[in-house]
């Protein structure tokens, strides 16, 4: 992922922005076909499945009407006494003679027919009789020998229903007749005392009470499975019907949740089936209806191909016109890069030419803005290095003029400590330490302690103009005594509290400087015990300090403050500096915030 990314960066911006617009129009076109063509698929799907499902509970509703034909007829039979009579007389050996054998033949038998005539579902209903010398009485009674040709005579357990045979009581049989599948329900029909006098054939056409299995066709088939598994078709099923109705039957019963029916979508490396599972517990077994979507599957996928192909010639289009149209777009673009580079090369001359009004005319017209500037800025940065050249010069002379006047304050302190004024000594070399720290030139940043020592000669010279002592008490760290501050950073706060807070007061007095490590920072506090601030002039004081309200020249207008807040802020960031803390008539607080820039020892914190 990582290097595919590091490729993207490297290509040109116009492939970027080609790419970029490919993907959004590729993602939407991708999503959306996806979600037309499968709900096409499944529109598909549902509707199959609902017709399926429909056919077959007509047939279940054909099948079960046909049945109650069927059953009904049979009670019929089985409630005829005069048929019952007649039965138990062949079996007790004592059959009708002639005339009352053409008297059942003419009223009962007739009646029989006629009722089987006008039941127009009806195929035959038979009675075999298990005597040799009874005269059939066709086309109801028949004698036994003539049901053996039948072939669910041959099952063990002929009782029952039996689906899909050809009629063979005759072997000469009507061909009409015999090439239609009929089905049957036999019922022994019983006598008190004589046991079973008859067996009772009601047949009809399997056509009539199963539609379904004859309006099928090479995409769509229906078969009746009985309990046994014996799967029962319109015609010899072709090529792998069969094996394709046993695994649907297979899955089906396989489902969970599944009730009276089910139809369902079926899958597999064979194709796509929509499966109906109808069962029959009346006729013991179930239809099984099987539809072949493939085609309508396979002619939405042809679609879908060929709108994924035509989609994608779109695109291939679009990203070709998005790449002229961004070309072009960027052609300004290209230009003014090429300046940048010529830029980079050290030539400032470079004039971008032919800025439009729009962005990219903008930018060329601040690039150029910009080379302005950079020329003016490199021409004063010229000019600064001569200054501080010129300066370096004359902090060599003035170092030079400073040597004749230590010289000449040297000579001085001699001839004080001859004569014995020893107060006059001492304040001329305060002076001259005054004077040499403050005319030493330096690039950098001095210590504390170096600061601290000018502060303590400082006040040395200003106690010679009082009436009064000024004292310094010091509570200072040797660890803050090593650390880096802006040289004369502290003594402007010392002077600042001798004219705007002590020497008002005119008594003897203290300033007390305290520091301790916080964190990472040193903490340097100046308090002096003067006239102190009320809170809106510490309040004024800290916005002239921070920039606020604009310091000019004048008495305590905290222009010395605001020097020494920028001087460290620029040494050492935005998070250091100085804050106040005053109260009117007690104290004034200067606290130094100052980064640690040599390593604290252990021993060197108290």
């Amino acid at each position: 992922m990582k290097r595919l990314k590091n490729r993207f960066q490297g290509l040109k911006l116009n492939i970027k922005f080609t790419l970029i617009c490919t993907v959004f129009v590729l993602i939407p076109v991708v999503v959306l076909s996806t979600w037309v063509f499968t709900s096409m698929e499944e529109n598909v799907i549902n509707e199959r499945v609902n017709n399926l499902s429909y056919k077959l509970s007509k047939g279940y509703d054909q099948a079960i009407t046909s049945m109650d034909s069927v059953n009904m007829s049979t009670q019929f039979f089985l409630s005829d006494q005069a048929l019952k009579e007649f039965l138990v007389a062949q079996k007790s050996g004592n059959p009708y003679d002639t005339k009352r054998s053409i008297e059942f033949y003419n009223e009962d038998i007739a009646s029989l027919e006629r009722m089987i005539n006008n039941n127009s579902a009806l195929y035959q209903i038979r009675v075999y009789v298990d005597s040799i010398d009874m005269q059939e009485m066709m086309p109801i009674l028949y004698r036994m020998d003539r049901m053996y040709k039948q072939p669910w005579a041959q099952k063990e357990d002929y009782y029952g229903w039996n689906f899909g045979y050809k009629d063979s009581i005759f072997d000469d049989y009507g061909k009409l007749y015999k090439d239609n599948p009929i089905l049957s329900l036999v019922t022994p029909m019983e006598a008190f005392g004589e046991g079973v006098i008859g067996i009772i054939e009601v047949t009809m056409y399997m056509e009539t009470m199963f539609p379904m299995l004859y309006d099928g066709d090479e995409k769509e088939w229906t078969c009746f499975v009985d309990d046994n598994g014996e799967m029962i078709f319109a015609e010899q099923p072709q090529g792998d019907k069969e094996e394709r109705v046993g695994k649907v039957l297979e899955y089906v019963r396989s489902l969970e949740n599944v009730g009276t029916e089910a139809t369902v979508y079926y899958s597999d490396e064979e194709g796509h089936l929509i499966c109906g599972y109808q069962p029959l517990p009346e006729l013991g077994g179930a239809l099984i209806s099987v539809s072949d979507i493939g085609a309508d599957l396979g002619s939405i996928a042809k679609e879908r191909a060929v709108f994924v192909l035509a989609a994608f010639g779109v695109i291939i289009v679009l990203a070709l016109a998005a790449d002229m149209v961004v070309r072009s777009m960027l052609k300004q673009f290209y230009s003014i890069l090429h300046s940048i580079r010529e830029v980079q090369k050290g030539d400032l001359d470079v004039v971008i030419q032919n800025c439009g009004r729009d962005e990219m005319g903008e930018l060329g017209n601040q690039i150029n803005k910009m080379l302005g500037s950079i020329k003016q800025l490199t021409e004063t940065n010229l000019k600064h290095e001569l200054l501080v050249k010129n300066t370096e010069i004359r902090a060599l002379q003035n170092q030079i003029n400073a040597h004749f006047i230590y010289n000449v304050l040297e000579s001085i302190k001699m001839m004080a400590e001859i004569e014995e004024k020893y107060d006059i000594s001492d304040a001329i070399t305060a002076l001259g330490k005054l004077l040499r720290y403050s005319m030493r030139w330096t690039s950098g940043n001095v210590t504390v302690g170096e600061e601290l020592e000018y502060i303590r000669n400082y006040l040395s010279l200003i106690n010679l103009r009082f009436d009064y002592e000024i004292y310094l008490s010091e509570n200072i760290p040797e660890v803050i005594y090593k650390q880096e501050i802006p040289k004369l950073s502290l003594q402007p706060i010392v002077e600042n509290a001798i004219y705007h807070g002590i020497e008002e007061m005119a008594e003897d007095t203290s300033i007390y400087i305290k520091g301790f490590v916080e964190g990472d920072d040193c903490v340097i506090e100046i308090t002096d015990a003067g006239k102190g601030m009320d809170e809106e002039e510490v309040e004024q004081l800290l916005r002239k300090i921070n920039g606020e309200l604009e310091a000019s020249g004048g008495s305590g207008n905290g222009i010395g403050l605001k020097n020494v807040q920028d001087r460290i802020k620029v040494s050492f960031g935005e998070r250091y500096g100085i804050e106040i803390a005053s109260k009117l008539g007690c104290y004034t607080k200067i606290m130094v915030r100052i980064p640690i820039t040599h390593p604290v020892e252990s021993k060197d914190v108290k």
